[in-house]
């Protein structure tokens, strides 16, 4: 059984909390760490980071629209975009040149340079990787029904993460179909296509598609016909 690494789903260059995102062991175990990593952040930002709120930091070149909620500890990178009806609830490290959009929210996540969550999504307990995309609607769900540890379906195993409240990390350059639900501890390797209105769960292999009920089997992207 092969848990995928942080540096095999994400390129920490694109990130600045790339200095303490690397020292996490396991790939889940850095989203319990978020808000630290904030307030360690925001000691250390440079000098065309403000103040804009409460221990909530952005970079001058950000365009934050009106009717926004941000609460801190939350950091906003150069170039990105928080678009009306966004509602960050803290705990967010925002990279450069993302988009936060109409109705998105976003709490206790990374969002790493480049990365698209324009309509309706909601982003909990997660990472999401360098340039990757959320279709409309789509959303990372980091709770079970039951309350219940969230546990990684791993190749016939399941892991305990020891986190009630866990949501997804995102690999780099992965794009997640409109209405797709992202199960509570799914792993999305880089440039996997989610389809639209799939419920994916457990470890999705790099440059796969995924579509269907969460049971339905990955195809590599050679083994599906591409448009």
């Amino acid at each position: 059984m092969k848990i995928p690494k942080l540096d095999e789903l994400f390129d920490f260059t694109h990130t600045i909390a790339q200095e303490v995102i690397t020292e996490s062991d396991t790939p889940w175990e850095c989203i319990g760490k978020i808000r630290d990593f904030c307030e360690y952040i925001v000691t250390r930002l440079p000098s065309d980071y403000k103040k804009i709120g409460d221990c909530v930091f952005a970079a001058e070149s950000a365009e934050i629209f009106h009717d926004v909620t941000i609460l801190g500890p939350t950091v906003i990178g150069r170039g990105t975009q928080i678009r009306p009806g966004a509602y960050i609830r803290g705990s967010a490290i925002i990279g450069d040149g993302v988009v936060i959009g109409n109705s998105t929210e976003v709490k206790n996540s990374i969002i790493l340079d480049g990365a698209q969550l324009p309509h309706y999504n909601y982003v909990g307990d997660s990472i999401i990787g360098y340039k990757a995309h959320l279709g409309a609607g789509a959303i990372i769900s980091n709770l079970r029904l039951d309350g219940k540890n969230v546990k990684i379906k791993a190749y016939g195993e399941k892991i305990d993460t020891g986190m009630r409240k866990m949501g997804a990390l995102v690999g780099d350059k992965s794009q997640v179909g409109c209405n797709a639900v992202i199960l509570p501890g799914t792993i999305i390797g880089r440039r996997s296509i989610i389809y639209p209105l799939s419920r994916a769960g457990g470890i999705i292999e790099p440059d796969s598609y995924f579509y269907g009920d969460g049971h339905e089997p990955m195809r590599r992207r050679g083994e599906v016909c591409e448009e």
